[in-house]
């Protein structure tokens, strides 16, 4: 185990966890839209990249308590690269709302829910476990888990795409559509790739 000998700033972890928070608003802002009609669906896009301008600023937050802090928690590449994945599901999560209102899609595939359903869950346990990362304790169920529900979104996706070419849907739709699925594909992705960060950090810092 390393010893730390130095104080530290540890509002770091502060910063993570809301910006960790973001991410289950807009999860949740991602579930409600599918059941918009879809001539209010502008208001769950507004709300979505208002949340998303939010995590920016989290993002900023943290990016410049880094550049003005002589000491920080864990390595300073680590914490950029944490707040970085981090915004990252939120900006493929609102992408995907923002197609869905540009190509004016109608109904969804049925899979779709489940897809979305693994992006709440993956922000859900994401956020649980930010606050872990002042112990680096606890935190190997969170990342096992966060693998285990990415392949199970890989598996959704390929059923969808599946469904999608197999049912006869018109081309431009199909294209549409494969925009918002691969969208949603990268957030889950995205935050496969925040536990996987995590998971480095927590090994380092043991």
């Amino acid at each position: 185990m390393r010893f730390k000998l130095t104080p530290q700033d540890t509002s770091f972890y502060d910063f993570f966890a809301t910006s960790a928070s973001h991410l289950v608003d807009g999860a949740r802002e991602l579930t409600a839209m599918l059941g918009v009609p879809v001539e209010d669906r502008k208001g769950s896009a507004q709300r979505m990249k208002d949340l998303e301008h939010a995590a920016d600023e989290s993002t900023h937050a943290i990016m410049r308590k880094v550049n003005s802090s002589f000491i920080t928690p864990f390595d300073r590449e680590d914490i950029y690269d944490l707040a970085s994945n981090l915004d990252d599901c939120m900006d493929h999560m609102e992408a995907a709302v923002d197609l869905i209102v540009l190509y004016q899609i109608g109904e969804f595939p049925s899979g779709i829910s489940g897809q979305v359903e693994v992006l709440e869950r993956m922000a859900e346990l994401t956020a649980e476990a930010m606050p872990r990362l002042r112990s680096m304790k606890d935190l190997a169920e969170y990342w096992i888990e966060i693998n285990r529900l990415e392949n199970q979104a890989d598996q959704t996706y390929r059923r969808l795409l599946a469904e999608l070419f197999n049912n006869g849907t018109e081309a431009i739709t199909i294209l549409k559509l494969k925009e918002v699925i691969d969208e949603l594909e990268a957030a889950a992705d995205a935050f496969e790739t925040v536990a996987n960060t995590v998971e480095s950090i927590a090994v380092k810092e043991s």
